[in-house]
């Protein structure tokens, strides 16, 4: 007895994406921990996932790795352009640390936001709102950074002004020889930024999917909402907007070098990202698991040993 055998007739018929195979999902849970980092056909031969035995490594791991990116182009001469994601976040401290470490000026780097809360017209919460993303930046990554931080010119938020820039901004800054960087995180239901699985259903091919560069008020799924009920917002799900602007494979699928990153563990041995691992690095690429597409990249993404399982049941 589980969901797969009990679902027809149920109030979750149909709650999940539709194109999402459910049989096959929990098959690739299944598999054992120690499998997660088997190559898959699929992979970018330069794509790497790398386990992290607790947070604090993870932290220190991604922290490193967007810092490293950020002093190459330094010492190549060359400008950066950093897709950035607020969840994770830990990384952003000892990026900040390995920058001043090294006294590496961030006046080559160029900063977009991946996404934004926002209503059903687009409109944002204001930068100063706790909640607001842009906000988040700020506090974690810009303004600790001191005298060698992103210029604020160099800096874009994902408004509704903006966000419809992005493709051409970041068009003239590879015209420039800038190296494309996309930073994220893997959503409950896999999307990369707010790129949701039910956006699948409006394209008639991949290509014309992949082609998709961003999106003014992005409706979310539920799962969505509630996983930053419980990361972001403490529990109190009357705070998530139901809406974001956020960029589309357009965008992250373009990159040069990408750095992920999985921390999605709770408290008394439970998580919430384990099953979003498993499909990101196994599903294959498909639309309706826009994760499973950024293992065809080169990069590295950091992941929770504890997140690979086993995912099994227990009782606290």
């Amino acid at each position: 007895m589980d969901l797969v055998s009990t679902l027809a007739g149920s109030m979750l018929e149909g709650f999940f994406p539709a194109g999402w195979d459910l049989a096959k999902i929990d098959q690739l849970c299944s598999n054992p921990p120690e499998a997660i980092t088997e190559r898959q056909p699929w992979w970018h031969e330069r794509f790497e996932p790398i386990p992290c035995d607790d947070l604090a490594e993870f932290d220190v791991k991604m922290g490193h790795e967007i810092a490293r990116a950020i002093y190459r182009a330094r010492r190549d001469g060359r400008p950066i352009a950093l897709i950035l994601p607020v969840g994770p976040m830990g990384m952003y401290r000892w990026a900040v640390y390995f920058l001043k470490e090294w006294n590496v000026s961030c006046e080559h780097v160029w900063g977009f936001n991946m996404d934004e809360w926002s209503d059903a017209q687009g409109n944002t919460l204001p930068p100063s709102n706790p909640g607001a993303f842009q906000n988040a930046m700020e506090e974690a990554f810009y303004g600790p950074l001191g005298e060698l931080t992103v210029p604020p010119s160099q800096r874009h938020f994902a408004t509704k002004d903006v966000l419809p820039e992005y493709p051409a901004r970041i068009a003239d800054l590879r015209k420039q020889g800038a190296e494309l960087v996309v930073i994220f995180g893997i959503g409950r239901v896999c999307h990369i930024a707010f790129w949701e699985p039910h956006f699948a259903a409006e394209f008639d091919s991949v290509d014309d999917w992949k082609s998709q560069p961003y999106r003014i008020a992005a409706k979310l799924h539920p799962l969505t909402i509630e996983q930053n009920a419980i990361t972001s917002f403490k529990s109190r799900t009357t705070l998530v907007p139901a809406y974001a602007n956020t960029i589309g494979p357009g965008l992250f699928l373009g990159a040069d070098w990408i750095i992920g990153g999985a921390d999605g563990v709770l408290g008394r041995g439970m998580q919430w990202q384990g099953m979003s691992l498993w499909m990101t690095l196994r599903y294959g690429p498909d639309p309706w698991v826009p994760s499973s597409f950024m293992p065809t990249q080169p990069g590295r993404l950091f992941f929770l040993r504890e997140l690979a399982g086993p995912l099994t049941p227990e009782c606290h």
